[in-house]
C-alpha cells in the first residue's frame, strides 16, 4: 500500500509538475515578446500604412484578418460535414479508411509543400495569381485534416442516447444531427476553430509563395497582400527592425486572444441554450 501510494503521488507530482513547467514556458515566452514589443505600438503604428518614412501595419491586420476569415468560410464547412459523413453516416469500409488514410496524411505534409502547391495550382493553373483567394484557399486544405478530426472526436462524445430518444420521438435523421448531435458537440467544433485560426495566423512560407508579400491594403480577395507573420518574419529576417518585429507578433498575439475568445464566448452560449 505504501508503495502504490508513493507511486501515486510521484505520479501527480510528475503531472502537476509538467503542467507548470508548460504554464511558466508559455507566460515567460509571451511576457518576453510583449515587453520588447509593447514600446513600439501606438495608434500610428496601428493605423498606418508600411512605406516611406511610415512604418505601421494596417495593411498587415486587414490581410491577416481576410485571410483567417476566407479561410474558415472554406475549410470550416467541408471539414465538418465531412466528419458528420464520417462519425453519421459511413459504415467502416474501405472508402472510410481511404479518407481517414488521406486525412492524417495531409496532416503531416509541411507546410512548404502546401505552399508550392497552391503556387502552382491556384496561382498558376487556375490563374488566380499572387492573391488573398489562392493564399486562403491553400490555407484551408492544410487545416481541413485539423477540423474533420477534432470535429469528427467532438461527434463520438456526443450520447449515443441523445440519438435514439430524438429518433423516437419521430425526428428524422437530419433533424437529429442538426437539432440534437451539433449543440451538443459545438465546443469540441469551436476547439477545431480555435485550433484552425492558430495555424493559419502562423504560416509564412504557404503564404507568401500564394498571397504575395505587397504592403497595402488588399482591395479585395483577388488582391495581393502580406500578413502579420509573413510581415514579422521579413522585419526579423532581413534585420529591418527587431522592434517592429516584436510589435507585429505582439499585436498578432492580441488578435489571437482576442478571435480565441470570441469563439469560447459563443461555445459558452451555445452550450448554455443547449442544457
Amino acid at each position: 500500500m505504501k508503495r502504490t501510494k508513493l507511486s501515486e503521488q510521484l505520479l501527480y507530482l510528475a503531472i502537476y509538475g509538467s503542467a507548470a513547467l508548460s504554464c511558466t514556458a508559455m507566460i515567460a515566452i509571451i511576457g518576453y515578446i510583449v515587453f520588447k514589443g509593447a514600446p513600439s505600438i501606438d495608434w500610428t503604428f496601428l493605423s498606418s500604412p508600411y512605406k516611406g518614412s511610415q512604418h505601421g501595419i494596417y495593411p498587415m491586420i486587414v490581410t491577416t484578418l481576410y485571410m483567417i476569415g476566407l479561410s474558415l468560410a472554406v475549410a470550416a464547412p467541408i471539414g465538418v460535414c465531412s466528419a458528420i459523413y464520417l462519425n453519421e453516416y459511413a459504415k467502416d469500409g474501405k472508402l472510410v479508411r481511404l479518407i481517414r488514410f488521406a486525412t492524417d496524411s495531409l496532416s503531416g505534409i509541411p507546410s512548404i509543400i502546401y505552399g508550392l502547391f497552391g503556387y502552382m495550382f491556384f496561382v498558376t493553373v487556375l490563374q488566380l495569381k499572387m492573391s488573398i483567394l489562392s493564399g486562403a484557399l491553400t490555407l484551408a486544405i492544410m487545416v481541413l485534416p485539423l477540423v474533420i478530426r477534432t470535429t469528427e472526436e467532438a461527434l463520438k462524445t456526443v450520447p449515443a442516447g441523445y440519438r435514439e430518444g430524438s429518433l423516437a420521438l419521430g425526428a428524422s435523421k437530419i433533424t437529429t444531427i442538426l437539432r440534437i448531435v451539433l449543440p451538443s458537440a459545438a465546443e469540441g467544433i469551436i476547439t477545431s476553430i480555435i485550433l484552425s485560426i492558430g495555424r493559419i495566423v502562423g504560416e509564412t512560407a504557404a503564404v507568401y509563395l500564394t498571397a504575395g508579400m505587397v504592403t497595402r491594403v488588399p482591395g479585395g480577395i483577388l488582391d495581393s497582400g502580406r500578413t502579420l507573420a509573413v510581415h514579422l518574419y521579413v522585419l526579423a529576417k532581413e534585420g529591418i527592425s527587431f522592434e517592429q518585429a516584436y510589435a507585429s507578433a505582439t499585436v498578432l498575439l492580441v488578435i489571437i486572444a482576442g478571435l480565441n475568445l470570441l469563439a469560447n464566448r459563443l461555445a459558452t452560449g451555445i452550450r448554455k441554450k443547449t442544457t
